[in-house]
């Protein structure tokens, strides 16, 4: 009859051997390297994401001309519309002109009141969407818009969904003049508050 064998016995090695363990950290440590934290090869440059990217821009492109097609006081709401031939770099310079009048304060010349008597002005707080084809530029779909990409789709059943919507947008200006820090963003395409984009966003200031 053996002798049972007591968990421990001396002189003989105890659990697994350090190199092992040792060898098992470092292969731990490499794995979370390698799947966990993004390589520099993926990673993209600072200034390169599609937030930031530069819009070439053509210093001869002619203005492009707008039209105010809808007005939505109690959303502080624009909806232009240019012609379906404007280029992305005419749509730029638009963006520009509007957020260089609104510096001037004339921009109340070229488009109505978004806050008619507001104590910053009539354009305190403005939502410009800018679209080449006029039947998205309706208050239907910029109700839409305005609701987020989160909304319940059955919230208005036959309103057009909100992605489909999206990437109607050519530009986007928002006016806030209660955010001292950042009071105009201008876009190509549209971003939600959420985050969501539409595929051609770019960030132009």
């Amino acid at each position: 009859m053996t002798k049972k064998q007591e968990p421990y016995e001396e002189g003989k090695r105890a659990g697994a051997h350090p190199l092992l363990v040792v060898l098992g950290i470092l292969i731990g440590l490499w794995l979370f390297v390698a799947l966990i934290v993004p390589s520099s090869k993926n990673k993209q440059v600072t200034g390169t994401e599609g937030p930031n990217v530069p819009v070439i821009e053509d210093p001869e492109a002619a203005p492009v001309m707008f039209k105010v097609q809808t007005t939505i006081l109690d959303m502080n709401t624009l909806g232009l519309v240019v012609p379906s031939q404007a280029t992305d770099s005419q749509v730029v310079g638009l963006l520009k002109r509007l957020k260089q009048a609104r510096l001037d304060g004339t921009l109340g010349e070229q488009l109505p009141s978004t806050t008619p008597g507001h104590k910053l002005g009539d354009h305190a707080v403005a939502d410009i969407f800018i679209f080449s084809d006029k039947q998205f530029a309706g208050e239907d779909t910029i109700r839409t818009l305005a609701r987020g990409a989160h909304a319940p789709g059955t919230l208005y059943p036959n309103a057009v969904p909100f992605e489909v919507a999206m990437e109607q947008i050519r530009g986007h200006y928002r006016i806030d003049l209660n955010d001292t820090g950042s009071p105009d963003k201008g876009s190509l395409g549209f971003a939600d508050e959420s985050g969501v984009r539409s595929k051609h966003y770019r960030r132009i200031f």
